[in-house]
């Protein structure tokens, strides 16, 4: 039957029934499916695609960065590039004055970073080189005391020989000869004393220069200096902020020391030596070896950190390794070195083994 047809049956049913009853009734409307069912099973379809999708970008981004493929004699392991932290921190109590260095920056060896109140020390400083000025006066007023006596002891001397003489040929009286003598022995020990004098004088001064140089140091010491190259990594302190004696201000990075530690399994690390040729692949800069050497082989095996993932199980131990970058390359790419990127290291223990070209590294 058309559907032409059967609708023209219903309208003659449906007029049947209006002219028995008396009254019309409207057909009763079938229900359609909730279009919610239909949007749930696209939602499906799209998380399936997006699944496989993903899936697929995984796997490439896994080829594309996936280890080379290395011969016999050459290990890798995983680990982040790290470089010496020095911390900065005040030799004694104070407030911070000044902050001449911020987060980032590279300072030389020697630059100034930050200087801390130091008017107290100043002020001692001024009152200790007055002292010294005096203990100068008092050590020329000695010497000059003492030079008086000594001439009065030369002197002295002269008269008693005089009178000695005189006495020999009978011109003089005994009497005369023991004052001269008498005279004598009082000079000489005038002379002892100004030069005892002297030797006072000469002491505070030089306990005088002692304290002006004590001062000194402590004000170089609150004058916070860069101990070697660098990069300013962390400010934990403000200006005007009192900090304890060895209160820290600024850590920075030894930028000429930086390395990654590994672990390789037992079997691998008995063969790796020290000065051994290793490469370091970052994961931002895969296309670009560093060159390295190996400078530590821990002597003893430790559990695998949990930080650092290995293709060999976890439980099982260890041996750390330290693979460090030659800091005559670091030299022009200073600026450059970030501590904590992730990558590779590659450690040749044997020296026939070829590197792969991947791993040729610049010359």
């Amino acid at each position: 039957m058309s559907d032409t047809s059967r609708v023209e049956t219903d309208s003659a049913a449906t007029a049947r029934a209006v002219a028995s009853n008396g009254t019309a009734q409207l057909p009763v409307p079938v229900p359609e499916p909730p279009p919610h069912r239909s949007m749930r099973r696209w939602l499906r379809i799209l998380v399936i695609l997006l699944l496989m999708g993903g899936g697929a970008g995984g796997g490439a981004y896994w080829w594309l960065h996936r280890p080379p493929p290395l011969p016999e004699g050459i290990a890798f392991g995983n680990g982040r590039i790290e470089a010496d932290p020095i911390d900065i921190a005040t030799k004694f109590a104070g407030r911070i004055a000044e902050l001449r260095v911020d987060e980032g920056d590279m300072v030389s060896a020697g630059q100034v970073l930050a200087v801390m109140d130091t008017r107290d020390i100043q002020q001692s400083l001024q009152k200790a080189q007055a002292q010294v000025s005096q203990a100068e006066k008092a050590v020329n007023e000695a010497k000059a005391f003492l030079k008086q006596m000594q001439s009065q002891t030369v002197l002295a001397t002269q008269e008693m020989e005089r009178v000695a003489a005189l006495l020999k040929n009978g011109w003089a009286t005994k009497e005369l000869y023991d004052q001269r003598v008498q005279q004598l022995n009082t000079s000489r020990a005038a002379e002892v004393a100004a030069q005892a004098r002297v030797d006072q004088a000469e002491h505070a001064l030089e306990a005088g220069l002692h304290d002006v140089g004590l001062y000194k140091v402590n004000i170089a010491d609150n004058t916070l200096v860069a101990p070697k190259d660098g990069r300013i990594e962390y400010r934990v302190a403000n200006i005007g902020e009192v900090l304890p004696a060895g209160g820290k201000v600024f850590t920075m990075l030894d930028v000429s020391y930086v390395y990654m530690d590994i672990y390789l399994p037992t079997l691998t690390a008995g063969r790796v030596k020290l000065g051994d040729d290793a490469r370091i692949v970052l994961d931002a800069y895969p296309e670009y070896p560093i060159p390295a050497k190996v400078t530590f082989v821990s002597p003893q095996a430790q559990f695998t950190p949990k930080m650092v993932e290995t293709q060999t199980e976890r439980e099982k131990l260890m041996f750390r390794v330290r693979v460090r970058i030659d800091p005559g390359r670091l030299k022009a790419h200073a600026k450059d070195v970030r501590s904590g990127l992730p990558g590779l290291a590659y450690v040749r223990f044997r020296t026939d083994a070829q590197w792969p070209e991947s791993l040729q590294g610049q010359p």
